[in-house]
């Protein structure tokens, strides 16, 4: 169950004794890491109401931010941690200024793009307000507005407004897919097998599995039907099926980047086969 932590009494106690978000002296410990990084958002926005749901987990102005994918790229990187937090907070800005921004259809029918959430993402947001179809593996697919200085992810009242619905979302979003549809690199693994990668970091590498030519493209490659693996969001993995010491391996990596990236998707392979996109029931290996 949430639990809303006292905020104001916090923050107050962190202005009181002067510090400031040195990104190279950020706190280890999630809690005052979260805690950190909301100071810095006041002292930017005075007037946001801001407050705890968890240790990294901030409801501003009425919008859920989860910190913690924050927190693992800076101490995954901890030497380039002003820099990434720098950036988290100017993206920020820029959505909140794009929220509040009515973005006519016309413009927005090419900058609707889809994206692959867990359905945890339900734990924090309401489902009845996110644009969003079901998908596969405990997964949905969500829709966010591909703007120049932000991405914006698209409510269901966002929809209404341009009279569409989410299914007219999706096609119109994997249509602008196809301007992503740029050539995989190419592995041949130590076991035989073969595997396809996308990682432009765009923001849709995991995204480039609900492309409609996926399978006639990458088949010749693969040999037939193959596996994809999306750990995160900025992580695609398509394996060949045919050498089974290779496909354990890459589960047990799937699983293992699961756990360790930001942005988590799946631990589970998703299988690609001429008919469509289906899931797997996650096997110990």
């Amino acid at each position: 169950m949430r639990r809303s932590l006292p905020l104001g009494c916090r923050v107050a106690w962190f202005i009181f004794c002067g510090l400031s978000v040195h990104m190279n002296r950020l706190p280890r410990e999630p809690e005052a890491f979260g805690e950190a990084i909301v100071r810095e958002m006041i002292r930017l926005q005075p007037t946001r109401t801001i407050e705890f749901s968890g240790p990294l987990d901030v409801v501003a102005d009425g919008h859920h931010l989860d910190l913690s994918h924050l927190y693992r790229m800076v101490w995954q990187q901890p030497k380039q941690g002003q820099h990434i937090v720098t950036q988290y907070l100017e993206r920020l800005e820029a959505m909140r200024s794009a929220e509040s921004t009515e973005v006519p259809f016309a413009v927005a029918r090419t900058r609707i793009m889809p994206r692959i959430q867990p359905l945890s993402i339900f734990q924090k947001l309401d489902r009845e307000q996110v644009a969003h179809l079901p998908f596969v593996n405990d997964t949905v697919i969500v829709y966010v507005l591909d703007l120049p200085t932000a991405t914006v992810s698209l409510t269901v009242d966002q929809l209404l407004g341009w009279g569409i619905d989410a299914n007219q979302a999706d096609v119109l979003a994997r249509r602008n897919l196809m301007r992503h549809r740029d050539a995989p690199r190419i592995v041949d693994s130590r076991e035989g097998g073969k595997a396809a990668l996308f990682c432009r970091r765009d923001g849709y590498d995991a995204s480039r599995l609900l492309a409609d030519d996926l399978h006639e493209r990458l088949s010749p490659i693969l040999g037939g039907d193959f596996l994809v693996s999306l750990p995160s969001r900025d992580s695609f993995l398509a394996i060949s099926t045919k050498v089974s010491d290779f496909v354990i391996r890459m589960r047990q990596r799937t699983q293992s980047e699961h756990r360790r990236l930001p942005y988590p998707i799946s631990p589970d392979f998703f299988h690609v086969s001429r008919d469509g996109v289906s899931g797997t029931v996650r096997e110990a290996a």
